[in-house]
């Protein structure tokens, strides 16, 4: 099945304690509101990536299409905190860990998502409150938003292995339940 990976999120470290008030002050790109939540944002142009700055030093980058941009953010995100706060060294080699991807696919088939969510215990379906089904799929560990046009968007992998895995479980899901509709 195609997919198309359109969010990647990592965590790394910048090794040393951030002064989140200070960088915040010093630069328009990281915002800081303490009593709204304990981390700093820090939102980059290019590549377009949103980074999450905690105090310890970790970091959540999120909106990366690539871990290419992943690295690239984490090196820009070093070097403006490095600017700022000199005590921490600027990253020349990125080391991160991919927390989860988000992909979108498509079954290419409608979907009934009624005889779905009746006939399969790990589906959640409530039209009223959103028009998508949730699928939970245990091995590999990740949740999908099914729509009635088969459109599928992924979260919870780790790896593209893992997520080529759950869209392929996915999809013969999906067959199992249009062969009881046939039988009907």
């Amino acid at each position: 099945m195609k997919y198309r990976i359109v969010n990647l999120v990592a965590s790394a470290s910048f090794n040393g304690t951030l002064d989140l008030y200070n960088l915040a002050m010093a630069s328009p790109d990281i915002e800081y509101e303490p009593e709204q939540f304990p981390g700093a944002i820090l939102k980059l142009k290019e590549p377009k990536v949103s980074m999450l700055l905690f105090k310890n030093g970790k970091t959540i980058c999120s909106g990366a299409a690539s871990e290419k941009e992943i690295a690239l953010g984490i090196k820009k995100a070093s070097k403006l905190i490095h600017d700022i706060q000199p005590s921490i060294k600027p990253i020349t080699k990125v080391k991160y860990t991919i927390v989860n991807l988000v992909a979108t696919a498509s079954l290419n088939q409608d979907v009934d998502l009624f005889k779905a969510a009746l006939n399969l215990d790990n589906v959640e379906y409530e039209p009223e409150q959103f028009p998508g089904a949730i699928v939970r799929i245990y091995e590999p560990k990740l949740t999908l938003l099914l729509f009635k046009n088969g459109k599928i968007i992924c979260a919870g992998a780790k790896t593209e292995k893992l997520l080529q895995k759950g869209l392929n479980k996915a999809a013969k899901i999906v067959k199992s339940v249009a062969k009881k509709r046939n039988k009907i």
